[in-house]
């Protein structure tokens, strides 16, 4: 035990970015990993590569399509979706939806992030993707999309089938995209609710994953269970303005799953801070604008740059800035017009983030032009 504990503290201030691997912080999962989503840091791994059965945690991904459609405007919150035969048969964990009745989408969301309901999750699929199959493909894309490697899925809800796998990295990295779309913790945040059927009937939704109630923080995200998966959890908890996002598979029991996550969580938080290096509204230097109603504009961060650190640790950093010496007009915020480089105090580059203007700067037209230069000779005079 002596030797594990020196182990322990010989990896936790040698191992690059922080990465703790071994067996310390989890005492029964098969695979895990916890990391800071904002900076993307790994903190802990174990066997984070291993493909295995990711159960209802693929529905993270489910949620990541359907919020994208929403946010995107290809389909609303308030959409009725007609339940298909298809989806009213499905078993497992379900909210039992009945052929041809007609729900709304945000019913249908808070079915399948609180009580996890394939029903949901199928309807949902056939009301984006047209059918199942096609949905699918769309996961699969997603994947690719997020340069994941060990990733396949073949239905949308999680349960055992060949060819469907997941590690704990890769489904860290689905999560970190679905919380981009913060709307959907309002609903895996609710440890229990009701959907609401038309025939006036309600559903008592309580959800599987008992952090949400007992770990002050948690506000997410999916739990999953088969007998070929073992219990997984993928968890985020927010509290004194950071964020962890952890992932357990293969647990023996849920019990065993929420005490690996607490002991993750845990340790994010009593160890480590984020430091803002830079805010996206800072004006990090100017450049010339040709044909601009404006002469020179302020370049600013595209967003906020902040790096991880012990809580006991302070960084200093310097920076190079790399720009267009000219913008030609019209040029609109977001729109790249160079980089920073930020460097820490050993040089290492921590992070290159795009530059933008901070306002958007109008073509100069003949009037604009004519009235500039009367200007200039009225101040002359």
């Amino acid at each position: 035990m002596v030797l594990k504990k020196i182990i322990y503290t010989i990896l936790l201030f040698f191992v690059p970015y922080f990465i703790v691997k071994g067996e310390e912080l989890t005492k029964y999962a098969a695979s895990a990993v916890l990391i800071e989503p904002t900076t993307n840091t790994i903190i802990y791994e174990l066997n984070k590569d291993e493909q295995r059965a990711p159960a209802s945690m693929t529905k993270i991904m489910t949620m990541l399509l359907i919020m994208e459609a929403i946010d995107d405007g290809r389909i609303n919150m308030n959409d009725k979706v007609l339940i298909s035969k298809n989806a009213a048969s499905m078993g497992g964990s379900q909210v039992f939806l009945q052929e041809n009745m007609q729900i709304e989408v945000e019913q249908l969301i808070k079915s399948i992030a609180i009580a996890s309901g394939n029903d949901a999750a199928v309807a949902m699929a056939e009301y984006i993707g047209g059918t199942t199959d096609e949905f699918v493909n769309m996961m699969n894309n997603k994947v690719k999309e997020l340069g994941l490697k060990n990733t396949h899925f073949v239905n949308v809800h999680g349960l055992d089938a060949e060819g469907h796998y997941s590690s704990a990295y890769d489904m860290s990295q689905i999560a970190r995209e679905l919380i981009k779309h913060s709307t959907i913790l309002n609903y895996t945040s609710l440890y229990e609710d009701y959907l609401n059927k038309p025939d006036g009937t309600k559903t008592w939704l309580v959800n599987t994953n008992k952090l949400v109630r007992f770990y002050n923080g948690v506000d997410g995200l999916k739990t999953g269970y088969t007998g070929i998966a073992g219990y997984c959890l993928t968890a985020t908890a927010n509290l004194n303005n950071i964020r962890f996002l952890s992932v357990v598979m293969g647990e023996p029991s849920s019990e065993n799953r929420s005490e690996d996550t607490t002991s993750l969580l845990n340790y994010g938080f009593s160890n480590f801070k984020l430091n803002k290096i830079i805010s996206k509204d800072d004006v990090i230097t100017q450049a010339n604008v040709k044909k601009g109603k404006k002469n020179v504009a302020d370049l600013v961060p595209i967003d906020d740059v902040t790096d991880l650190i012990k809580k006991n640790e302070n960084k200093e950093y310097t920076y190079q800035i790399n720009k267009e010496e000219e913008i030609v007009a019209p040029v609109k915020k977001g729109n790249i017009v160079g980089n920073i480089e930020i460097l820490d105090n050993k040089g290492k580059l921590i992070k290159t983030i795009d530059l933008t203007v901070k306002d958007d700067i109008d073509k100069n037209t003949f009037g604009s032009f004519f009235w500039k230069v009367f200007r200039k000779i009225i101040k002359g005079n």
